[in-house]
């Protein structure tokens, strides 16, 4: 069994301002768990100014559960706690066998990230991670009656800044700590030699290599001259192509279909974009893929329903450079004459309104506050 279980952090002391809190999307997700099932605002703006002002002591965090004492100007300290739901035994599996089949999301986790994708294909397999209104149960021993009082809600402040810097303090909420996740990810990801396959007399020494020096000679891009009605241009162009489409397929990327081919094509050699399409339903499609790529085509053909921590990280994130108040409607975003897309890789890409269309109007962002400078 793991040794970590419980991690203490100690206080972080005032900061001598009113502070920034969470700054990663999954941190912004938690406080949008506390703050949405806030009945009283007033405790979320002390909670806010107590944070800032260093009353939280040291915390401590374990499954299930994140505490710390709590100071207040007008007496205390004041024992103070949030609890959330362990993940069940058969969840964990769901989740570790996720993690490690992507090694994209292997090396985000371990690397202190997670990235939307991770969190949305754990929620594909009925594993919810990100808290989302009514799961964080404050409890404190003060004398307040709301939920949260103002020191729950210092203590969850405090706590989006622990998530920022180790997504793995959510993961032991959850129930497990970082050695035994670390543990379990390497008995899953590591090689396995079967020679079940393999008699004992046979010879295992490998052969020599062939001789590389013809292959060496090869040119890299053939000259061919024009054909009649076929200009040399287009000969390289095609070289260009299939080049691009092996390092599609080498990447394990799917095959695109033709429409998708022709509008990559568009974008990539807008010399030749006249004779693949036509029309402004066409030029958009042109447009999205040279701002976002194959993602950028998808969210201008298609539209999806994310987990609902990822909206709320999503209004988190524009409430702290707008008062305007955006449309959510499934992976779109609207504020006046500017909407953003989700990717499934979690980038927002911006479009414009031009007349009663929606234009991409540039390259995609992870934060979509980014997009409203």
């Amino acid at each position: 069994m793991s040794d970590d279980r419980v991690r203490g952090f100690p206080a972080f002391g005032a900061t001598g301002t009113q502070g920034r809190f969470a700054t990663s999307w999954w941190g912004r997700a938690w406080l949008s768990a506390m703050e949405d099932t806030a009945l009283d605002l007033r405790q979320l703006k002390e909670g806010r100014r107590y944070a800032a002002a260093g009353l939280v002591g040291p915390i401590t965090v374990s499954p299930g559960r994140i505490a710390a004492m709590v100071d207040d100007v007008d007496g205390g300290p004041y024992r103070t706690q949030l609890t959330l739901a362990e993940l069940s035994e058969v969840d964990w599996v769901r989740f570790l066998d996720r993690v490690a089949s992507r090694a994209g999301h292997l090396a985000a986790l371990l690397d202190r990230d997670m990235p939307p994708d991770l969190v949305a294909a754990a929620d594909d397999a009925g594993v919810h991670l990100l808290p989302v209104i009514g799961d964080l149960d404050p409890e404190c021993d003060c004398p307040g009656w709301e939920l949260p009082c103002k020191h729950a809600a210092a203590l969850s402040f405090q706590a989006s800044w622990l998530l920022d810097a180790d997504p793995f303090v959510l993961l032991l909420m959850r129930g497990m700590g970082e050695r035994e996740i670390r543990e379990e990810l390497e008995s899953r990801t590591a090689p396995r030699e079967d020679v079940s396959d393999f008699s004992a007399d046979v010879d295992r020494t490998p052969g020599e290599l062939p001789d590389l020096a013809e292959l060496l000679g090869v040119p890299r891009a053939p000259s061919i001259p024009a054909a009649p009605g076929v200009p040399a241009a287009a000969f390289a162009l095609l070289v260009a192509n299939a080049a691009a489409q092996a390092g599609t397929v080498l990447a394990g990327q799917p095959w695109p279909g033709r429409r998708q081919d022709a509008v990559r094509l568009a974008a990539e050699f807008p010399s030749v974009s006249a004779q693949l399409g036509e029309g402004p339903e066409f030029d958009r499609a042109v447009a999205a893929w040279t701002h976002g790529g194959r993602a950028g085509l998808d969210v201008l053909d298609t539209r999806w329903t994310p987990p609902k921590p990822v909206v709320a990280a999503a209004r988190a994130a524009l409430a702290d450079v707008t008062d305007a108040d955006p449309v959510f409607e499934r992976n779109h975003c609207t504020l006046g004459e500017t909407q953003l897309r989700l990717d499934h890789q979690g980038r927002w890409h911006p479009y414009r309104l031009e007349g009663d269309v929606w234009w991409p109007a540039g390259a995609p962002e992870t934060d979509p506050g980014l997009l409203l400078g």
